[in-house]
């Protein structure tokens, strides 16, 4: 291939056509539930129930009969944000440290190439397979609408996606400085996913302690989802928070890569 980027688009294509194959299937059974439960308002009031309940598992959304609430609870909530942070972050650790492991980064470094044009073209390339992933997602579910008559709107389904997307690649870039600075493709997965889990749960939890309320604003999470992109469209604002992290993450990258003696 004639660069990196190509390259690392290539060896992925099985990959990321199994991944497409799995999220639009999962968003397909998820939407074809809809029937089953917007007649019933037992379910809605079961989730107001418990309100910790609903913020874990729903992401603080009660309503199962609409169909912007039945999505935002059972599907943009918590099923898209784990399948884009499991796919990026698996992306980013591997695309620096994973190639130091395999014993093939002094091969790419070895040819007329920089250490910051491989780590950029790396990381565009992760970009990419994630976009691929979020417009599948994002197909899956205005077929799956469309099968079970929800009316839907095709450019507020396509900003959530584009939101879930860009919390995907924060936890990608937060992967890849950390493989980047270590060499360790199993470090930097590890704290990746313990700091996706863990920042996940405190921002579900933490509204519900009196006078912290406002402390969900600190976490990812809450610029994903938090303005309900789905219902109200997407934040620009919130996007550019998630946009500006990213962009730090990848300059920590390029810096510590650029600096770090490689193991070869």
């Amino acid at each position: 291939m004639r660069n990196v980027f190509l390259k690392s688009l290539r060896d992925q294509r099985k990959s990321l056509m199994f991944w497409g194959i799995g999220v639009a299937a999962l968003s397909l059974v998820t939407i074809l539930f809809y029937p089953a439960v917007k007649d019933v308002p037992d379910f809605s009031k079961l989730l107001e129930d418990s309100e910790a309940l609903t913020r874990v598992f729903a992401g603080g959304f009660t309503d199962f009969t609409s169909p912007e609430g039945y999505l935002n609870s059972q599907l943009y909530s918590l099923l898209v944000p784990i399948l884009f942070l499991i796919f990026a972050i698996g992306q980013g650790s591997g695309a620096i440290a994973g190639e130091e492991e395999k014993g093939t980064l002094d091969i790419v470094l070895s040819n007329p190439t920089t250490r910051f044009q491989v780590l950029i073209q790396k990381f565009a390339a992760m970009v990419v397979a994630t976009s691929v992933l979020a417009v599948v997602l994002w197909l899956s579910v205005v077929i799956g609408g469309l099968i079970v008559g929800m009316d839907l709107s095709l450019w507020r389904t396509a900003q959530v996606t584009l939101s879930g997307m860009l919390l995907g690649v924060l936890f990608g870039a937060l992967a890849l400085m950390l493989g980047s600075a270590s060499g360790k493709r199993g470090l930097s997965t590890g704290i990746a996913g313990a700091l996706a889990l863990g920042t996940y749960f405190i921002y579900a939890l933490v509204p519900l302690v009196d006078g912290f309320e406002q402390a969900e604003k600190a976490f990812p999470f809450y610029y994903y989802i938090g303005g309900d992109p789905l219902t109200n469209g997407l934040n620009l604002a919130h996007a550019a928070v998630l946009i500006g992290i990213t962009a730090a993450f990848l300059a920590v990258a390029i810096v510590t890569f650029e600096r770090r003696d490689l193991a070869v």
